[in-house]
C-alpha cells in the first residue's frame, strides 16, 4: 500500500479544490483565491496525484468534473461549510456579548420568544443563541449559559430558581366557540361535555406528558372514563395550541403559555376558572457552567426573573396556592 496517500490532505488544496469545482475555471478560483492561476494548477495536480485519480476534464474552453471529482465535492463542499460557520461563531463569542440558552421547543416559542423583542430592545449589544431540546443537558456544559427547563420540584438541580408553576386549563379556539353558539357543535357547559368533542392533548411518552394529560384532568373530577368524540395527540404543547385556535378541537393547555393568548381572546376557557387545575410540575431556571457570572448572563437571568414574576401573577401562582411546588 503507498503510505504517501494516506496522509491527511491539506485544507488549504481543499478549498482550491473546492473554488474550482463551483467556478469550473481555475482562473476564476486563482482570483477569488489570491493565487496566481499557475499556483492552483499545481495544487489541483498534486492532489490528483495524492489521490491518484483525475479530479477535472480540463479542455481548450472549459473544465468539467470527473465522477472522482464530483464524490471529493459533495464531501468537501458541506465539510467547508460547516468549519468556516464554527470559525465565524467563534469569533464573534469572542468579539460580543452572548448568552447561550437551552430549553424545551415550547416553551421557547410559547413563552420565550414573545418576550425576547425586550430584552433584546434594552440589551442591543448582547446576542442570544437559543436551543431549543428536548434533550437533556448536563448542567456542567460549558457550551451553555442557563436551561430553562420543567420537572417536579424534588427534581430541579441545585441551584435551579422557580419560576413558575404548572396550571392546566382547557381551552378552544374562537371558530369551535361559535359554531357551539350558533349550535353547530355539541355544548360545552361542563366537564362531561367534553364526551361530545375531540380532545386534543400531547403525548410522547414522557413523565410531563402523564402529569399534564386529559386524564390527569378528569381524574379529580371522577371522569377519568369520559370517552371524547375522538383524540388528536401531538408532540409538542404549541402544537395543541395551534390546534385549538384552529378549531380542531379542544386542548389541555398550560396556562402560564397561553395566558397572553387567551388575553386577545384567540383562545376562551369554556369553564373559566374553574376548569383550572395546578400539576405537580413547575418551571424553573438553571444556570450552567458556561454562564460564569458574566454581565450580559446576569442581566439575562434578571430579565427571565422579572418577566416569571409577571406570569406569576398573571396566573395567580401566588405563595398561598398550593402548585405542588415548594417556593423559589
Amino acid at each position: 500500500m503507498n503510505m504517501l496517500r494516506q496522509r491527511p490532505l491539506s485544507l488549504d488544496v481543499l478549498r482550491s479544490f473546492e473554488a474550482v469545482a463551483r467556478l469550473l475555471s481555475f482562473s476564476a478560483a486563482a482570483e477569488e483565491m489570491h493565487l496566481t492561476q499557475p499556483a492552483v494548477s499545481r495544487q489541483i495536480k498534486a492532489l490528483e496525484e495524492e489521490l491518484g485519480a483525475a479530479l477535472f476534464q480540463r479542455g481548450t474552453r472549459k473544465v468539467e468534473l470527473t465522477q472522482a471529482g464530483r464524490s471529493l465535492l459533495r464531501a468537501v463542499e458541506p465539510s467547508l461549510g460547516k468549519i468556516d460557520s464554527a470559525v465565524r461563531q467563534i469569533r464573534l463569542s469572542r468579539s460580543r456579548a452572548s448568552v447561550s440558552v437551552t430549553t424545551f421547543p415550547s416553551f421557547a416559542t410559547l413563552w420565550l420568544m414573545p418576550r425576547l423583542p425586550d430584552f433584546e430592545r434594552d440589551h442591543p449589544g448582547a446576542d442570544i443563541r437559543l436551543s431549543a431540546t428536548d434533550r437533556l443537558i448536563e448542567v456542567d456544559d460549558e457550551e451553555l449559559d442557563l436551561a430553562l427547563r420543567g420537572c417536579r420540584p424534588e427534581h430541579a438541580p441545585p441551584g435551579a430558581v422557580r419560576l413558575f408553576g404548572d396550571l392546566l386549563t382547557p381551552v378552544i379556539g374562537v371558530r369551535l366557540a361559535e359554531a357551539i353558539a350558533r349550535g353547530d357543535a355539541p355544548p360545552l357547559q361542563q366537564p362531561g361535555d367534553l364526551s361530545g368533542h375531540t380532545l386534543v392533548e400531547m403525548d410522547d411518552g414522557s413523565v410531563a406528558a402523564a402529569a399534564q394529560a386529559w386524564t390527569a384532568w378528569l381524574a379529580p373530577l371522577g371522569l377519568e372514563q369520559l370517552t371524547p368524540r375522538r383524540r388528536i395527540t401531538m408532540n409538542y404543547t404549541h402544537q395543541q395550541t395551534q390546534a385549538a385556535i384552529a378549531g380542531q378541537g379542544v386542548a389541555l393547555a398550560r396556562l402560564a403559555m397561553v395566558h397572553d393568548v387567551l388575553e386577545r381572546g384567540d383562545l376562551i376557557e369554556p369553564f373559566g376558572a374553574a376548569g383550572r387545575r395546578w400539576s405537580t410540575w413547575c418551571y424553573w431556571l438553571v444556570p450552567l457552567a458556561g454562564g460564569s457570572r458574566r454581565p450580559e448572563v446576569e442581566a439575562f437571568t434578571r430579565w427571565v426573573l422579572e418577566e416569571a414574576a409577571l406570569t406569576r401573577q398573571a396566573i395567580g401562582d401566588a405563595p398561598d396556592v398550593d402548585t405542588g411546588a415548594h417556593g423559589d
